[in-house]
């Protein structure tokens, strides 16, 4: 959906970095860890085509391309306290995908920043957290309701 694959994959974000960085906090529950790699890596690439988290990943490419890339020395390149939109942006992504309780995962990843994580500014690493944080908490339901 809107290519957003391809656009985070330019940034380096490929599937196989989100799959290890979701896997980074992954907690066994029944599932082996190669399963549950598989699975996530299924869930990533079945939310990445849904509209509604497409498009919030894209505003996030732009916001992070408008207000960090072209900004050299921008204060929000730090993400700073008082910067929430990212928070936003992650924690609406986690929902979409998986309701409330991807929120309290995507707060796991969020402080963590496990793999590419790391690696992003302040409004993609968030948006990646929420996305992995929403297909990992969707994991775990569908192995609590399995």
């Amino acid at each position: 959906m809107f290519e957003i694959e391809e656009r985070l994959a330019r940034k380096g974000i490929t599937r196989e970095a989100l799959v290890e960085a979701g896997m980074a906090l992954y907690v066994p529950h029944g599932l082996s860890s190669a399963k549950a790699a598989e699975r996530l890596d299924s869930l990533l690439a079945r939310h990445l085509r849904d509209p509604n988290v497409a498009a919030l990943l894209i505003g996030a490419v732009l916001l992070e391309e408008e207000l960090v890339e072209r900004r050299k020395g921008s204060e929000l390149g730090n993400d700073p306290v008082f910067l929430l939109a990212d928070e936003i942006i992650g924690m609406a992504i986690a929902e979409v995908i998986a309701g409330t309780y991807a929120r309290f995962e995507f707060t796991r990843y969020d402080q963590k920043k496990p793999g590419i994580l790391g690696t992003l500014g302040p409004f993609l690493d968030d948006a990646v957290a929420g996305l992995i944080a929403g297909c990992t908490s969707r994991l775990y339901s569908e192995q609590v309701e399995g």
